[in-house]
């Protein structure tokens, strides 16, 4: 399935353009779900129908959804304090009833994204469109399956579960209880759950649409989310330019501000133009007026190529693309097989190239919108 994920920053339009995607391609005969986001329906309000917790079938190709976190995480909270009984009642604690539970941070975040892990899964339509929430959070939400799995192999690593047999030993030497069966086989549980959404995530189908108003805050946005994506390795598709100003409206500083932005943005990447219509557009005739760009078979997936100068400069190069980063908001660390990149406010925890962890760091250089780390070969690890 191809997966398109619409984000922008509020108030960018971006539910109308991933309704106004959505729509194009159920259109042209593209089987289609598209998945909002908000806790209100302004999907329902852009596709002039009603969305809800249960699929809803807009046209003979479109069905539209939007998950209800709030049930997901009481059902979820209630299966855990089954699986935990025993611990939850050595403990003397009460069980809270479904009906008292309401989400806590970060439910909705989970809910959308087994959402559209089910929904990439099920082979019901050709194409799922995702209007993510606005940027900043949208970004946080990309990166929450890698940073779960990784605190969860910190937390409870995997090996440790071919020790069951020497648990109660272990418990009285150590005078604690050791962790039951059943919390290894419900952080397993979710570690599959977060695998298969970083691999939607990370399938070369799965493309972003990046949704901006042309001017200084929407060139602003834009530069900040590329560069969040980026070191997340998610491509951006296209940038979509909403709500565009023809040019014979007498508003010569907004033109201004308008053509400056749309140079930029266009020297850096692909730009679809989508006109003002000069009202919020209700309905499938408003939304078949945007000239949103159509859905393509797929995208160059994001390269981090590893390249071999060890015959030239003794080193090996490491190429990882930031677009629009600054020297003085760089900071790297490496730690053991791993580097920490902190760039623009982002962080991100990666796992060193197998040939890397056999080097030493010698150098990195930020160019022209790309970090290249230098590491040379350490000779008490390769071999001769």
């Amino acid at each position: 399935m191809r997966t398109i994920l619409i984000t922008g920053p509020g108030g960018s339009g971006r539910t109308t353009v991933a309704a106004a995607t959505a729509l194009r391609a159920a259109g042209e005969g593209t089987p289609t779900l598209v998945v909002g986001a908000d806790r209100t329906d302004t999907l329902g309000a852009a596709l002039g129908a009603a969305t809800g917790p249960e699929p809803t079938r807009i046209t003979p190709n479109l069905t539209a959804w939007r998950p209800d976190a709030a049930a997901r995480f009481r059902e979820d909270l209630t299966a855990f304090q089954t699986r935990a009984a025993n611990v939850l009642d050595l403990l003397g604690a009460s069980r809270l009833d479904a009906e008292e539970l309401t989400p806590l941070p970060g439910a909705e975040e989970l809910s959308l994204l087994r959402a559209v892990r089910d929904a990439a899964l099920s082979e019901r339509h050709e194409l799922l469109v995702v209007d993510l929430p606005p940027t900043p959070r949208a970004l946080d939400l990309l990166a929450l399956p890698e940073e779960l799995r990784r605190y969860l192999r910190r937390l409870l690593p995997p090996e440790r579960q071919a020790a069951r047999a020497l648990r109660p030993v272990l418990g009285r030497l150590a005078g604690v209880p050791m962790p039951a069966d059943w919390l290894y086989e419900t952080a397993a549980r979710w570690d599959v759950e977060l695998a298969a959404v970083e691999a939607v995530l990370g399938d070369r189908r799965t493309a972003v649409r990046l949704v901006a108003e042309p001017g200084p805050a929407g060139a602003d946005a834009v530069r900040t989310a590329r560069l969040g994506l980026a070191l997340r390795g998610l491509p951006t598709e296209t940038l979509i330019a909403n709500r565009v100003l023809p040019e014979a409206v007498p508003l010569h500083g907004l033109l201004a501000q308008q053509r400056k932005a749309l140079a930029e943005w266009t020297d850096a990447l692909p730009v679809s133009p989508v006109a003002h219509l000069g009202h919020d557009p209700r309905g499938a005739d408003d939304l078949a007026a945007l000239a949103v760009p159509g859905v393509n078979t797929g995208h160059p997936p994001v390269e981090w190529p590893v390249v071999d100068r060890t015959a030239e400069d003794g080193v090996l190069v490491w190429h990882v693309p930031l677009p629009g980063a600054i020297r003085d908001d760089l900071d790297l660390v490496r730690r053991g097989d791993e580097v920490v990149i902190t760039v623009g406010g982002f962080r991100r925890i990666v796992a060193l190239p197998s040939a890397l962890r056999r080097c030493t760091v010698a150098g990195a250089a930020l160019r022209d919108g790309e970090l290249r780390l230098r590491f040379a070969p350490d000779p008490q690890l390769w071999p001769r």
